[in-house]
């Protein structure tokens, strides 16, 4: 058996400088500092900054007043940012760039006069955030039916945003459904998607041509890991989600002869070398790397910090 690394796999920049933004806060201010909501979807990372001092909760009421308080990753509504104000506590904003770039888009086509469609997943943190941060006319579709009940005139201009972790081919078909049914229509190029979730998509794409079974290593919470392993499904393979090597099962890979393996944006790389030493008590294999893009991209840690 031999086992195939997607590449790129694993941590995009924006989870990198989330991550890091908590360390640093406690390094700076001492634990424990208050995190809203999982910095980044992935048990093992919110376990590991829980043991370094973080303390991760679901509403601000329950962090104590005055403490050093962490937005995560996925951005939070105004209604939060106000919440924190009000209590005057002292704010470090993890939010990836590439979601405030989001943001900032669809206040843009607000300010124009649009009509804002937002492509996303209803209940997500990120969408939670972004229909939080926008004012003026929104509405949430998740697919080509619900772009069909959309309550708009046709000739009524709109334009539309995207959440960052949705698959490349699932937006290309909401938006072209827009296109169809509104006259005038403007929003930004597919490119504009996030880079890493795009990057991940065409490896396992990639991946799914060389492999017989694809694992993705990610959380169940994890919406592009869950779009990988779907795009694998689509591929005509087994795919499954593991969130580390205990979930390996021998059965998955019994008649494999090449097993592909790859890794959401939130999924450390311990985790992945997990599964691959899973997989070589099952079947001493050989272990390598498919040939694929080198991300170079990084993010500023926020102000509060560099200091």
């Amino acid at each position: 058996m031999k086992i195939i690394l997607a590449q790129p796999r694993g941590f995009c920049a924006g989870v990198v400088r989330a991550i890091d933004t908590v360390e640093r806060a406690l390094e700076k201010y001492g634990a424990p500092v208050y995190v809203r909501h999982e910095i980044v979807h992935n048990r093992h990372v919110v376990e590991s900054l829980k043991a370094k001092g973080a303390r991760f909760v679901e509403e601000l009421s329950e962090v104590p007043s005055g403490a050093v308080t962490i937005f995560s990753a996925h951005g939070v509504s105004r209604k939060v940012e106000n919440e924190a104000k009000s209590r005057a506590l002292p704010t470090i904003d993890a939010t990836c760039p590439l979601v405030t770039k989001v943001h900032n888009q669809g206040r843009r086509y607000v300010a124009q006069g649009r009509i804002l469609v937002f492509i996303g997943h209803a209940g997500h943190p990120e969408v939670e955030g972004t229909l939080g941060q926008i004012d003026g006319e929104l509405h949430l579709v998740e697919s080509v039916e619900d772009v069909e009940k959309l309550p708009i005139a046709p000739d009524a201009p709109i334009a539309y945003v995207t959440q960052t972790t949705l698959s490349v081919d699932d937006t290309r078909g909401v938006i072209a459904a827009l296109n169809r049914r509104f006259s005038d229509v403007e929003g930004p190029e597919i490119r504009d998607i996030c880079y890493a979730t795009q990057n991940r998509q065409t490896a396992v794409r990639e991946l799914s041509r060389v492999c017989d079974v694809i694992i993705v290593v990610g959380a169940p919470n994890s919406s592009n890991s869950n779009r990988l392993r779907e795009i694998g499904e689509e591929a005509g393979l087994p795919s499954y989600l593991v969130v580390g090597g205990a979930d390996i099962n021998a059965e998955w890979v019994k008649n494999a002869h090449v097993v592909g393996v790859t890794a959401g944006a939130s999924a450390p790389e311990i985790l992945v070398g997990e599964v691959v030493q899973a997989l070589m008590r099952i079947e001493p294999s050989e272990v390598s790397d498919l040939s694929g893009l080198k991300e170079s991209v990084s993010f500023r840690l926020p102000a509060e910090l560099l200091s």
